[in-house]
């Protein structure tokens, strides 16, 4: 997010090598560099979820992707979430929200809640429906599943922007998928545009504090091809001008990496996995700094954040669009 003094603030997890959340580091402990350069750490909060507790408490979107999913893999979802919810007797740990994204748009559950029970009669309720987006419509169809589900994702972060806190956006399902070049021509105007988005798209998830998790299932018809499920990895780095603007570099898997979230799966234990994404919703560290002066829009920062122990992985926003400080009015 940022602030109206226009810092810059970071949502930091960090675990150790068993995916336990690490607590108890102070501000020397950590390091923040932009561009490999280092920038001065100007707040710090640390939450151990037990005795410090985010407050708004973290929320939870649970994002149910019926536009990327194969038919037959909808009902084991809904189980799998079902399962989730029904843990420890339905007391929940964190607020939970329910979306169901269809090919008719989004639907919202009206409030986050912290009783699952309440929220399987939510699950239940969900249909896929009829698919109008299929896969015989090839290329045509490939285009319109990859447009509704950024559109609508940020839709969410615009939502999301509006309210105080963390939040984690778990979005069941494979995802959408890339356009590829061998069915598509990309013009100029075209790599624009899908630059555009991914400066803005990467933006609305960092102000919201939307980490976005990644979580699929396998088995025969569910989930990605095998040979593609690592392609996202080439499409990581930072985009910093329209000429390297890629499809690929708005794919779910990727967006998740670089807004501070994970990759999990696939494989069919879907609660497991829904369980180890909010394990580290609640132990996290808040970090600002003051970006530096922009001398044209969309200027790409590369961010790492490191902590002084070692076997550490740390994750937080991988890099941010810096944009030129309106100047002040001059006076008349």
């Amino acid at each position: 997010m940022v602030t109206p003094e226009g810092r810059i603030h970071l949502d930091v997890v960090l675990t150790d090598g068993t995916g336990k959340p690490v607590i108890g580091l102070e501000p020397p402990d950590f390091k923040l560099l932009d561009d490999n350069q280092p920038r001065k750490i100007l707040s710090f909060r640390s939450f151990d979820g037990v005795t410090v507790k985010p407050n708004p408490p973290v929320e939870v979107i649970l994002l149910v992707d019926t536009v990327n999913l194969p038919f037959q893999q909808i009902a084991f979802t809904r189980q799998e979430i079902a399962k989730f919810l029904r843990q420890r007797g339905g007391h929940l740990a964190q607020p939970v929200s329910i979306m169901l994204l269809s090919d008719a748009g989004l639907r919202i559950q009206p409030r986050p809640s912290v009783d699952g029970n309440a929220l399987v009669t939510v699950v239940d309720q969900m249909k896929g429906g009829i698919h109008t987006i299929y896969g015989a419509m090839g290329a045509d169809g490939d285009l319109k599943r990859f447009q509704l589900s950024l559109r609508q994702m940020a839709a969410i972060a615009e939502n999301e922007a509006l309210k105080p806190g963390r939040k984690l956006l778990i979005w069941v399902g494979p995802g959408w998928p890339r356009l590829d070049a061998n069915n598509y021509m990309f013009s100029d105007k075209d790599q624009r545009r899908y630059f555009d988005t991914i400066v803005e798209l990467s933006t609305k998830l960092r102000e919201a504090r939307v980490a976005v998790y990644s979580v699929s299932a396998s088995g025969p018809g569910l989930g990605a091809e095998p040979d593609r499920s690592f392609m996202y990895q080439d499409f990581l780095k930072g985009v910093k001008s329209p000429r390297q603007a890629d499809t690929g570099n708005l794919a779910l898997k990727v967006l998740a990496l670089q807004s501070g979230g994970r990759i999990l799966g696939p494989d069919n234990d879907l609660a497991g996995q829904i369980d180890n994404c909010i394990a580290e919703a609640s132990a996290f560290y808040t970090l600002s700094f003051e970006p530096p002066h922009a001398d044209h829009p969309d200027d790409y920062h590369d961010l790492k954040v490191q902590a002084g122990r070692p076997g550490v992985t740390v994750r937080t926003n991988t890099g941010y669009y810096n944009q030129p400080q309106a100047e002040a009015a001059a006076p008349k």
